[in-house]
């Protein structure tokens, strides 16, 4: 038997990846305030992606995960959330369109503030600082004083994430996202680009396919999903303080949810089975994702799965692996035979950009845009090979014109990288890059699904 949850049972458990707090009574006081403010995503909309994610699992939709690696309260504006957004719906369209796949569209925005960090101090010019854990923690500027954890800063990510959230609500439902705007989407530094020449071509196609719906009567007037779209947020669970705070039960079902984000995911740092986040997430109804790195072994994935999703819910969990390009094929296969074998029900996702960061002979960390596509190739060559499906994939990208990425069409190297170099923690995908990878997991989606075709007409055959 499972021993008795709530929301603060965490507590009780080991914790990685706390920040160390100078004044506990200001925090506990800041955490209060946020327990009493309304919430920022509603249990049916949780509810809601769960029932999508079941559809991934069943091989029937991808997801596509996707943002900033750790949003900034200084760059916090309206047109730089249009853009993401902007980027995102590009990539959603290639995917469906060029792929022939529904598409679950799950942002890293409005909530993913906090990062774990591999060393609890940095040292530059021979002075040691506590290390920068994303703007709801502490500042990025190398100060003392900026660097000490300040629990104030939880209540302006909460008022950010809200104003994010709006937006994002009304450019998704209130017109923006209308498929007749297919072409207004395109960043202008893009439009030149390989990608952008590739997207052009496809929104024509898609322009006419729906003039000729509209001659047959379907029109984003009369047909709601042609004219607004579903999008979810998602963040890393890693603050639990706040998470708890924000964690309501809902009056409909009497069962807990994070109401700080749709998609709630436990890293790969702060995965132990008998550890503090393991042991919040447990027990909130939310889409959970698990990242799943070189060091997981086969019995550790089942004992979490055991604990985060006893009961074998379709669409509860997501495995979210980020092995690197040389290391996928190796570790990959046995993880998933491993869940067949057991019958877990899970969405298999790639996310090949956190096992694939070097850094440059200019000192600035970097990910070869060759490097992510290589385990994205894999990827879905195991799956294949295991006759699973691969389900998603998860990126850190932006809608800003920035040079963090090597390589790709823009053939960004690394003497580019120091012009438009703007990330507060890892290196992202810009638009440009994040559509080009968009039309290359298309194309691997249309072949899969022709795969299954001619599988499928063999079978009718023999039968």
């Amino acid at each position: 038997m499972a021993a008795p949850w709530s929301p603060g049972s965490w507590r009780n458990q080991p914790i990685e990846q706390v920040p160390d707090y100078p004044d506990s009574a200001a925090l506990a006081e800041v955490e209060k305030r946020l327990s009493s403010f309304p919430p920022l995503v509603f249990a049916g909309e949780a509810r809601e992606l769960k029932t999508a994610l079941a559809e991934v699992a069943k091989g029937n939709a991808f997801l596509l995960q996707g943002g900033d690696c750790a949003e900034s309260f200084a760059e916090h504006h309206p047109d730089h959330i249009r853009d993401f957004f902007r980027a995102f719906l590009q990539m959603a369209v290639v995917l469906t369109f060029a792929g022939g796949c529904p598409v679950v569209k799950v942002g890293r925005i409005a909530g993913q503030f906090a990062k774990p960090r591999s060393s609890p101090v940095e040292v530059s010019g021979g002075r040691e600082f506590p290390s920068y854990r994303g703007d709801i923690v502490n500042d990025i500027a190398l100060d003392p004083e900026a660097r000490t954890p300040d629990p104030g800063r939880q209540l302006m990510a909460y008022r950010q994430a809200a104003a994010t959230l709006n937006l994002l609500r009304a450019f998704a439902q209130g017109g923006y996202a209308n498929l007749e705007h297919v072409h207004q989407w395109t960043l202008g530094f893009i439009k030149d680009s390989p990608a952008g020449h590739r997207y052009r071509e496809l929104a024509d196609r898609i322009s006419e396919a729906l003039t000729f719906m509209r001659a047959c009567g379907i029109t984003p007037e009369n047909t709601g999903r042609l004219r607004s779209t579903r999008f979810y947020t998602s963040h890393e669970a890693l603050l639990l303080g706040y998470e708890e705070a924000l964690t309501r039960i809902d009056s409909t079902t009497g069962e807990w949810y994070a109401t700080s984000g749709h998609f709630l995911w436990i890293g790969d740092r702060t995965r132990q089975p008998d550890h503090a986040h393991v042991e919040y997430c447990r027990g909130i109804r939310n889409p959970i994702g698990l990242k799943c790195g070189p060091s997981l072994e086969p019995d550790t994935l089942i004992r979490l799965l055991d604990i985060l999703d006893p009961e074998n819910e379709p669409g509860r969990m997501t495995l979210i692996c980020r092995f690197g390009a040389e290391d996928v094929g190796r570790h990959l296969p046995r993880l998933i035979r491993r869940v067949e074998r057991e019958g877990r029900t899970v969405v298999w996702s790639c996310d090949p950009m956190h096992g694939n960061t070097i850094k440059a002979a200019s000192g600035y960390k970097t990910r070869p845009f060759d490097r992510i596509l290589q385990e994205v190739e894999t990827f879905f060559d195991v799956h294949r090979a295991e006759g699973t499906h691969a389900g998603g994939v998860h990126v850190e990208m932006t809608g800003q014109n920035v040079t963090e990425c090597i390589g790709g069409a823009q053939s960004i190297k690394e003497t580019d990288l120091s012009d438009r170099y703007h990330t507060h923690c890892d290196p992202r995908l810009n638009a440009d890059q994040a559509i080009e990878l968009a039309f290359i997991i298309a194309e691997r989606l249309k072949r899969e699904r022709e795969a299954r075709g001619r599988s499928d007409d063999r079978a009718s055959a023999s039968a």
